[in-house]
């Protein structure tokens, strides 16, 4: 067929003609490349190979409009198995052939794209509901699977039966079982008002964890374009699949929206939560409670009674609150022990870390507690990050809480609080708290309190026919167990800090309306209540027998600051009174009955104790509005007397003109007040004297004496007020004994000195040296601006002669007010200064250098009950 190597290279006219094979023919007929065979074997083989393939493609059972597979890179990655290497048998099933022993893996295999084929349907039916706004009425209910769902659907009618929001219900698990079927078998008439989303994607039962719970995130969102629910509400976690927990934490938390995990006896315990509307629900998770506890001395046994009872109580699933506790000075040993062993919130095996949510504040030890010391100690103890959703429960160490407790605090919180439906009226904005007891005695235990019953008409004739307890709302705070909203508490800050910063000399007697069994910080916040109408919520139940809140006083102790304490010897012990072995030991009974009737804490479920189905959901502008002293008052009257009574305390306490225009700001209480000087001088407030254990409240800042005992202020004080008037000291001098420097340039127009001349005496009973010359420099206007910086009392300048008493010095509470006192030539004149403020009078009798008598009678104030041990004048 080749040439060989010497013909390689030539051309053919070149070749030889003799090597020319002859025996070939000139022409034969062509004979078909090889390649083209080889073609047509190809296309035979992919002809065979497409019609196999076509003829056996799987159909599903309900196969979608124009749906076409595609493939990931999972090995298993469609329905069918189309990547085995060995040929089918036979013609495929509709669903994937699976071992005889499938594991969950095996079971779940399928990633592919995810469809909803009808949530479409049911989204677009409720574009009626405003789905497209924010704010609305819907409520979500999502389940993954039909053991959570009939949990839930029960609840779910529930709500709907109250008709205060629109409740929707979705499935997003792996059950394939028709919604109509799920509606049967939960016994789900027509009346009752759902509905209802299938929210589960295709081949949900062979759909993979991930591709779940992607598909569980995807649907809420397509909920949230359509829907925009304000709350959604899931069962417990321990029935809840893994796949649907995890993706709708993150998905709700992604769009910003509550998610209330139910916990297992949901429908027995908390069916309370249908009541509430969506506003409530929405306030869920951003509602925070802390409890503040004050225990006094010696008083373990109380504190730890009420602590065990708070960790006894059912939270169902919600966030514990925090938890302070104010300790005294000495701590008994039993309390340290168990507050050593106290874990707060219980450890929970499904966190990876744990926070404690318990402050221990330990106070150093003080001499005694005063009344203001004692109501900034508290109030003090607790201040709102966040005053709209911070709240404060006070509790007493008395009280025994109910394992419900928790349940009645957050339904009255939601529903008082956050309701978006509640009608909007003075006793909403108004209310400040919630009371968790029913006290049966006004707070200053002069009576007994009759609680309001409410009356129920007659559907025929429209009367009343019985009389049935009912909620009402009452201007009277309470500090056994009571809950404060964070913003009213804000402003009782702003209050407090103002009221204890007034000078008490300035401030006429007010009546306590108090008993001295509360804390002193009641009567400051029942001032405020009044001013502003505020009133807390009490509770009413049939049973006069069970309660929320239970009170104790077997080991009740009064409050510290009224307390007396126990006198002691020189060696410090206390002293014991001789026994009388004739003596007689007698008891009167009378005197050992309880004032406060005991009940029992209440162990049913909340919802036994709200009104039955038919009767309105809890509206305060339909209960009962009584005073602080009681009474039952409309609404409107009762702002007239709160706008009255400020006021009055703004010109009486606040020390405000009368022609000054008050303007309130949100979370202060400033309006009320306009002189706020500080009268404590630079001290703490309550820091008492060593020796006399008298507050210095009534000093002027910077001239506070130090001194050993009453007598010698007195003495110290009353000779400097005689030396003025005698006009040899110029408010420059010190008072070596006192330990006062009162130094004050007065300037002025200068009068002549007419008939006031007198020598010095010195009387050896008072020790008083004075003289009887004087001269008056200035006016009193002038005087009390040079000593205080401003005008004193509201007195406008008049103009005093040399014969009219001088002005108030700032460091003698002996002031001279009046414009009657005379002062006569020095041989045998009698001096009498009179002081017009007070109710009681004292006078003391000074002998000049000719043995005559002065006479200086001096009207004190009386003590003020409220602040005990306190005396405010001489």
């Amino acid at each position: 067929m080749f040439a060989d190597g010497e013909d390689l290279g030539k051309k053919d006219d070149d070749r030889k003609p003799g090597k020319i094979n002859l025996q070939v023919p000139a022409w034969s007929a062509r004979k078909p490349a090889p390649w083209r065979r080889r073609r047509i074997l190809y296309g035979v083989v992919a002809f065979i190979a497409l019609y196999l393939f076509f003829k056996n493609i799987p159909v599903p059972e309900h196969p979608p409009t124009n749906f076409r597979p595609t493939y990931g890179s999972s090995p298993r990655s469609a329905p069918d198995d189309l990547h085995k290497s060995k040929p089918v048998p036979e013609r495929p099933a509709q669903k994937p052939p699976r071992p005889e022993k499938p594991s969950d893996a095996e079971k779940h295999y399928y990633d592919g794209p995810i469809r909803f084929y009808n949530l479409a349907i049911s989204l677009h039916a409720i574009a009626r509901l405003w789905g497209q706004l924010d704010n609305n009425r819907n409520v979500l209910f999502a389940a993954s699977n039909l053991h959570s769902a009939s949990e839930l659907i029960p609840i779910a009618c529930e709500m709907g039966h109250w008709d205060r929001n629109d409740v929707h219900f979705a499935l997003m698990g792996r059950d394939d079982l028709p919604m109509d079927e799920i509606k049967i078998l939960n016994s789900v008439e027509e009346e009752c008002k759902i509905n209802w989303h299938d929210a589960r994607p295709n081949f949900s039962p062979w759909s993979s964890d991930f591709r779940m719970e992607v598909s569980v995130a995807a649907a809420l969102g397509h909920i949230q374009t359509f829907m925009h629910p304000q709350v959604v509400i899931t069962d417990t976690q321990s029935r809840e699949d893994a796949f649907f927990t995890k993706a709708i934490r993150a998905k709700a938390g992604e769009l910003g929206k509550p998610v209330v995990e139910l916990p297992p006896d949901a429908s027995e315990k908390m069916m309370w939560i249908a009541r509430l509307d969506s506003g409530s629900l929405a306030a869920w998770k951003t509602t925070y409670v802390d409890i503040l506890i004050h225990a006094p001395p010696h008083s373990s046994g109380s504190l730890l009674r009420l602590l065990r009872s708070i960790e006894a109580a059912d939270y169902f699933g919600h966030r514990r609150p925090h938890l302070t506790i104010e300790l005294p000075a000495e701590v008994d040993p039993p309390t340290m022990q168990y507050l050593e062993g106290l874990v707060w919130p219980p450890f929970d095996s499904s966190a990876t870390h744990h926070a404690s949510q318990v402050t221990l504040r330990h106070r150093v030890p003080r001499r005694a507690s005063t009344v203001e010391g004692a109501s900034i100690r508290l109030v003090e103890s607790f201040y709102p990050a966040r005053p709209a959703d911070s709240h404060v429960l006070v509790l007493s160490p008395q009280v025994e809480l109910s394992p419900i407790y928790f349940h009645f605090l957050m339904y009255h919180l939601l529903e008082c609080k956050y309701s978006s439906t509640a009608p909007v009226g003075m006793a909403v904005n108004s209310l400040m708290g919630l009371s968790l007891e029913l006290p049966n005695m006004h707070l200053n235990e002069s009576n007994m309190f009759s609680p309001p019953k409410a009356h129920r008409k007659s559907a025929e004739l429209g009367k009343p026919t019985d009389e049935q307890p009912t909620p009402f709302l009452w201007q009277s705070p309470n500090s056994n167990a009571a809950l404060y909203f964070g913003d009213k508490w804000v402003e009782f800050h702003s209050f407090l800090t103002s009221r204890v910063s007034l000078d008490p000399r300035k401030i006429p007697e007010r009546p306590n309306l108090v008993s001295k069994s509360y804390p002193a910080w009641l009567e400051h916040i029942l001032e405020l209540m009044r001013a502003r109408g505020y009133t807390l919520l009490y509770p009413n139940f049939p049973s006069s027998h069970e309660s929320i809140a239970t009170l104790h006083y077997e080991l009740f102790q009064p409050p510290e600051e009224f307390s007396k304490p126990k006198p002691k010897t020189a060696t410090g012990d206390t002293p014991t009174t001789p026994l009388d072995p004739e003596e007689t030991f007698e008891t009167d009974p009378s005197a050992h009955r309880p004032k406060h009737a005991e009940s029992t804490p209440l162990t049913t479920t909340l919802t036994s104790l709200l009104p039955p189905h038919g009767s309105p959901a809890l509206a305060l502008v339909n209960l009962p509005l009584l005073s602080h002293e009681g009474n039952e008052l409309p609404p409107h009257i009762l702002e007239s007397f709160a706008r009255s009574f400020a006021s009055d305390f703004r010109r009486q306490v606040g020390l405000c003109a009368a022609t000054h225009k008050a303007v309130v700001e949100p979370l202060k209480a400033d309006d009320l007040f306009c002189d706020r000087s500080d009268h404590r001088g630079g001290l703490e407030l309550g820091e008492l004297n060593r020796d006399s254990e008298q507050p210095f409240a009534s000093r002027p800042r910077g001239k506070e004496p130090v001194v050993k005992d009453d007598s010698e202020v007195r003495q110290s004080e009353f000779e400097a007020h005689l030396r003025r008037q005698a006009g040899n000291e110029q408010r420059g001098d010190e008072d070596e004994e006192g330990g006062m420097t009162k130094k004050v340039d007065v300037e002025g127009p200068k009068k002549e000195e007419k008939g006031v001349q007198g020598n010095a005496a010195k009387s050896e009973k008072d020790g008083v040296v004075g003289d009887a010359r004087t001269r008056w420099k200035t006016s009193l206007k002038d005087a009390e601006k040079a000593t205080y910086g401003r005008d004193g009392d509201g007195v406008k300048g008049e103009q005093y002669t040399a014969s009219e008493a001088p002005a108030e010095d700032p460091g003698s509470s002996t002031t001279t007010t009046g414009k009657t006192a005379d002062t006569k030539d020095g041989d045998g004149t009698e001096i009498k200064a009179v002081k017009k403020v007070g109710s009681e009078e004292s006078s003391k009798s000074v002998n000049d250098d000719e043995g005559k008598s002065s006479k200086v009678d001096i009207k004190t104030r009386e003590t003020d009950e409220r602040f005990p041990g306190r005396d405010w004048g001489w």
